[in-house]
């Protein structure tokens, strides 16, 4: 973790609202010159604070059902939730507390993916106890903009 001051924040804040913006529009939002401003952009992408990325529409790409899965384990829930991770679809994967082990997002392109998905490949990996699925109607916020606060 590194000390992040009020230009590293402006300037992260900056490429939530346009990863794309350049070093030179950057450097008048903060006021320093731009070879400054790269230099401390690319510190925070060193750094692993931000990274600048493509973000997909999952429906444009014609991924229209998603879901997510409470996953419980018996056991070993590290190697499943590895097993998981390389399924087609799955996009995120985190280790909870409660009633699900593991929280598992799935994209898919119809409904027959997903049933496949639970079915014959989340069911099917030893130590799953059981996959309760939380299919999406919709998606109603998305945010890319925190943490800088």
């Amino acid at each position: 973790m590194i000390p992040l001051d009020p230009i590293d924040r402006q300037l992260i804040e900056a490429l939530q609202k346009d990863g794309r913006a350049s070093y030179a529009d950057l450097a008048e939002l903060v006021g320093l010159s731009a070879p400054a401003t790269r230099l401390r952009v690319q510190r925070l992408l060193d750094a692993g604070v931000v990274q600048v990325v493509g973000v997909t529409d999952p429906l444009a790409l014609g991924y229209p059902v998603m879901a997510a899965l409470g996953v419980r384990v018996e056991r070993n829930v590290r190697a499943v939730a590895d097993q998981i991770a390389g399924i087609e679809g799955v996009i995120y994967v985190v280790f909870t507390s409660g009633s699900f082990d593991l929280l598992v997002e799935v994209l898919c392109e119809d409904s027959a993916r997903l049933l496949a998905v639970i079915d014959d490949e989340i069911r099917s990996i030893p130590d799953v106890r059981s996959v309760e699925s939380f299919t999406y109607f919709g998606i109603h916020t998305h945010r890319f903009v925190w943490g800088t606060r």
